[in-house]
């Protein structure tokens, strides 16, 4: 047993630490089995996952080299991502239009070319 005052309250607030790292982390292996066994994981419960991971880091509860690990796996799972809607009728360019750009590109081209110089 300690004999300071200081090694005594150390050891308390140490046991307290000790005692929320390992909730985080029960926490934060539970969410990883809950992503690798659901059906559809979506974007945003793995980059929950991914935030919970790196504050495990961030404390020094697991080394970062096992939380690239853990999070190159989930980067694998097939996770569906949300497609951005596109409009139905977007307008698409032609090669005739496309033409007539570049022929008004050249003609204002031409134009400055033709416009007399200023001589001192």
């Amino acid at each position: 047993m300690a004999n300071h005052k200081s090694a005594i309250k150390r050891i308390k607030s140490d046991a307290t630490k000790n005692m929320q790292n390992k909730y985080v982390h029960k926490t934060t292996r539970n969410a990883i089995k809950k992503i690798k066994n659901s059906k559809n994981p979506s974007v945003e419960d793995r980059n929950k996952v991914f935030s919970m991971i790196d504050k495990l880091v961030k404390r020094n509860i697991i080394h970062k080299n096992k939380a690239s690990n853990i999070k190159s796996k989930l980067s694998q799972l097939n996770i569906e991502e949300a497609k951005p809607k596109t409009k139905k009728n977007a307008k698409k360019t032609t090669e005739l239009e496309t033409k007539k750009d570049e022929k008004v590109v050249s003609d204002k081209a031409k134009k400055e070319e033709k416009a007399p110089s200023d001589k001192k």
